[in-house]
């Protein structure tokens, strides 16, 4: 089922609802500039079969508002309107699991929402903290120091956005999720074009918003909420990730209390076809326990 939220004055969100409805709730956040359909619609439906699954278009992603040149705001909104989701389908309490900039998002729930929270998993991000992080010798290493984006993703987001067409913007979006995906799994460019098309159909356009790396990230850091954290939480470990590559998901599993991690093999910074039933049964076995 389909509906719109109002997060805010002037702003609607998008969400979609699977599963049924008596079942546990569980809510999907999507990373940076990507709707909810980023999550694609097998894995969604493997959740749904064991959780009422909820995703939805972030700000300025998808058929939710997008207004960030009239409205400026700082990224820390985009965890409130995931409260917002919940508060407007009328769920006191959920499972969260957030991808990217969403495990970042999710954090920040951890952090300042713990009331809401069933459990968390996060999924390809970094910890909001400034905690070293302490390898198996013993010795800390500052997160400034841990391994960055990979080259040829920062060269690729280094180029100035450029209106080519649609079928030029098809084919960087291929390319992107290529890059994004790693090397350790077969890239399956069909699948990637497919999905790409999809969310452009759900959108109703071809055009990719800047707001999420514009917005103001100023105050993100919850250390200290973070250490003293009581949400259950599972940490996904990729090994193949190109933007925040190993050690970061165990820097992010000693930053907040009582967290666990378990890796999917071959998995990068996206979803392709082969990490959806290892990662689907990795989150409902986190979510029973």
């Amino acid at each position: 089922m389909e509906r719109f939220i109002d997060a805010a004055p002037g702003v609607r969100l998008w969400t979609e609802d699977r599963g049924a409805t008596d079942a546990p709730p569980l809510l999907l956040i999507m990373g940076a500039q990507a709707p909810g359909l980023g999550w694609p619609d097998e894995l969604v439906d493997m959740l749904a079969s064991r959780r009422r699954v909820i995703r939805y278009d972030h700000r300025d992603t998808g058929r939710s508002t997008w207004a960030f040149d009239q409205r400026p705001y700082p990224l820390s909104q985009l965890a409130e309107d995931a409260i917002a989701v919940l508060d407007g389908l009328g769920i006191e309490r959920a499972h969260i699991v957030g991808m990217s900039l969403g495990g970042m998002l999710t954090q920040l729930l951890i952090a300042d929402h713990p009331d809401r929270l069933l459990s968390a998993a996060l999924i390809g991000t970094s910890a909001l903290s400034d905690v070293p992080y302490v390898q198996p010798n013993g010795t800390p290493i500052p997160p400034e120091e841990l391994p960055g984006i990979a080259p040829r993703l920062l060269e690729m987001w280094s180029r100035p956005a450029e209106d080519l067409g649609p079928e030029a913007e098809l084919e960087r979006r291929v390319e992107h999720g290529r890059l994004l995906g790693g090397d350790r799994l077969p890239f399956d460019a069909d699948y990637a074009r497919a999905l790409e098309l999809k969310v452009i159909e759900h959108t109703g356009h071809y055009a990719t918003s800047t707001a999420h790396a514009r917005a103001d990230a100023s105050d993100l850091n919850r250390t200290e909420q973070l250490a003293q954290a009581t949400v259950p939480t599972l940490v996904i470990s990729a090994p193949a990730e190109p933007v925040f590559p190993p050690p970061h998901p165990h820097h992010l599993a000693q930053a907040i209390q009582g967290a666990r991690i378990i890796e999917i093999p071959g998995m990068g910074h996206a979803l392709p076809r082969e990490v959806h039933r290892p990662l689907a049964a990795a989150i409902l076995d986190h979510t029973e326990r």
